[in-house]
């Protein structure tokens, strides 16, 4: 494609006195079918550049030049790549603070912060840093530089104001913060959207990301009802000719359904090749202390490496819950003696489970307002409430 340098610096000279955002941002994509072209590699491309292109877009196609040179390299260099991008972002800033009260070049923007948050990963996948997450860490900070850009444009109206970038680098930047384990860098932004007059009308595929991040910190919150609402957002409004995406939001959204006492259905999970959790609900719904471990057991490598082995172990006391309702319901009393629950835990696979832990068991469930009662020690008893003992879940969590 474009053949020589100079068709190619033509091509984008165009774009540029055309304020042509979409097409210039395709120049300098590392998705674009043009990085095939070694007429391109060019190591100090300035001269050239310079020549024939006017500022601010010569910075950032030299940049742009650069990584395919050292992209194109027998061995390829990432992390010159990744310096390059780095600097080709920083030309993105200056672009974006001269171009004041226009932002047809927000798509210009978009393509190089996509292509550094990539360079970046794949420097840490081979190892390039001495302490995993730092090249993540400054892609990071320069994906912020261009959001402080975007988010004090006050001044342009509603149609030009660089404000509608926000989104797309906040999604960006959740990408980055999930994967280093950084989530409590997220609470800024997710204030500065929720702040945002646009935060209704940015593009759905946007919403769609950001409402799966927000959801899944929600849920490491412990906030499972609004992890509930965002989770079901993303998959409610997720195209069907995208399963893949479907499955990863199923992944968090299933546990925090089970968790407000949502049972999935097996042909849905199914569909979305997610029976592990249809074999947690069978033995939750069960109150199965003993098939509830050994799902765990079984699954744990799965469940770990999903991010969830903690969330689904919270599930236990769901378990532990249901175990005692059926105690309840075949004893018939509002005052049940807490040996009758060590028996149960006993008969469902805690061999081992003494009194005290029981209590400490029964007292947990209190706290957290699946059961309502309270434990007279004295007789050993649990007295639950006359109404309603075990509350729907949905109104505890």
């Amino acid at each position: 494609m474009f053949g020589t340098l100079q068709n190619y610096l033509s091509g984008i000279q165009r774009a540029w006195s055309a304020a042509d955002g979409d097409s210039l941002a395709s120049f300098i994509s590392l998705k674009d079918k043009h990085i095939m072209n070694r007429n391109l590699y060019v190591e100090n491309p300035e001269n050239t550049v310079e020549r024939m292109l006017d500022p601010p877009i010569d910075e950032i196609v030299c940049a742009h030049l650069k990584v395919l040179y050292y992209l194109g390299m027998e061995s390829r260099d990432f992390m010159q790549a990744y310096r390059q991008q780095s600097q080709c972002i920083q030309s993105v800033v200056k672009m974006l603070q001269q171009l004041k009260e226009e932002n047809w070049c927000l798509p210009i923007m978009y393509t190089t912060c996509l292509d550094l948050r990539i360079l970046a990963q794949k420097c840490e996948d081979l190892g390039s840093s001495s302490k995993p997450g730092e090249i993540l860490e400054k892609a990071a900070d320069c994906l912020m530089s261009c959001f402080r850009v975007c988010a004090a444009d006050n001044r342009s109206s509603d149609d030009d104001t660089k404000r509608l970038g926000m989104l797309n680098l906040v999604n960006q930047l959740f990408k980055v913060y999930f994967r280093i384990n950084k989530l409590h860098l997220c609470k800024p932004l997710i204030r500065a959207i929720d702040s945002s007059n646009f935060k209704d009308s940015f593009p759905l595929p946007e919403q769609i990301t950001y409402k799966y991040f927000v959801g899944r910190k929600a849920m490491f919150d412990s906030d499972y009802k609004s992890a509930d609402e965002f989770l079901s957002f993303a998959l409610r409004n997720t195209p069907r000719n995208f399963p893949r995406n479907k499955r990863l939001i199923l992944i968090y959204l299933v546990p925090v359904k089970m968790l407000l006492g949502y049972l999935p259905k097996k042909q849905n999970l199914e569909r979305f090749d997610l029976l592990q959790f249809h074999e947690l609900a069978v033995a939750l719904k069960e109150g199965n202390v003993r098939k509830f471990d050994e799902v765990i057991q079984r699954h744990e490598i799965f469940f770990i490496k999903c991010g969830i082995y903690l969330l689904v172990e919270k599930l236990k006391f769901i378990v532990y819950r249901n175990l005692f309702k059926r105690v309840y319901i075949i004893k018939q009393t509002h005052q049940l003696d807490l040996r009758a629950f060590q028996a149960a835990l006993q008969f469902v696979g805690e061999t081992d489970m003494s009194i005290d832990e029981t209590h400490c068991i029964v007292a947990n469930l209190i706290f957290e307002g699946k059961i309502k009662g309270y434990i007279s020690y004295s007789h050993n008893k649990l007295v639950v409430s006359k109404q309603n003992p075990f509350p729907p879940l949905n109104t505890v969590s």
